[in-house]
């Protein structure tokens, strides 16, 4: 029987959110979960089973997107593990994986409209990184979704020291391009991307009727 720490290993950040967030069975999109459930701070966006969204606690610019599955892989190639063995166990793992990859694909446009609608940018970055070498950060798939501002929209991210430049270029990762989220500014942000991701969601369903 798997114990709690094959789904949330217990140095994971990543998993430890999981675990302090499960989802709601009423609604993929929380009203107003407690940023203060974890530390530090969680701005937590999406929560369902097999996926979950909150901000970058170091971003490169305002409104800088985490997208994750709850359960931990790695790496993306972790999200399609063999299907030769019979036994039952890993006939269910390969199965969550799937189910893992089809709800990342399905949010992360969601997710996408959501930020373009708050913060008025036209352009952003996905980014996805597997392993070290790669600036794979923490060993927990995640998609950054990095907003990119037009010249003169917004000059800084905030009240922390800034990279004067970065939001006016196109770098992507590097040292001295990021700052710690203001908790203020990041419960704001998380509330009208929470309340757009919704009227994105409501969206869909009508479009589907």
């Amino acid at each position: 029987m798997p114990s709690i720490d094959d789904y949330y290993p217990i140095s994971c950040p990543f998993c430890k959110i999981a675990e302090a967030y499960p989802p709601e069975p009423s609604t993929p999109i929380p009203a107003s979960p407690d940023p203060e459930k974890v530390d530090p701070q969680c701005h937590l966006l999406l929560s369902t089973p097999h996926v979950m969204a909150f901000l970058d606690i170091l971003p490169i610019a305002p409104g800088h997107i985490l997208v994750t599955t709850r359960q931990h892989y790695e790496k993306l190639s972790d999200l399609f593990p063999p299907t030769t063995a019979d036994d039952w166990a890993t006939r269910r793992t390969a199965a969550q994986a799937r189910d893992s990859a089809k709800a990342i694909g399905e949010w992360l446009p969601v997710v996408s409209r959501a930020l373009c609608k708050v913060t008025g940018i036209e352009d952003w970055n996905v980014v996805q990184n597997n392993g070290e070498r790669a600036a794979q950060v923490v060993p927990h798939i995640h998609f950054h979704l990095i907003p990119r501002y037009q010249e003169g929209r917004r000059e800084n991210a905030g009240k922390g020291k800034v990279d004067v430049g970065m939001l006016k270029s196109w770098r992507m990762f590097g040292r001295g391009a990021r700052e710690d989220l203001d908790e203020e500014e990041g419960a704001e942000m998380a509330g009208l991307l929470r309340e757009a991701m919704r009227e994105e969601v409501e969206g869909e369903k009508k479009a589907k009727l």
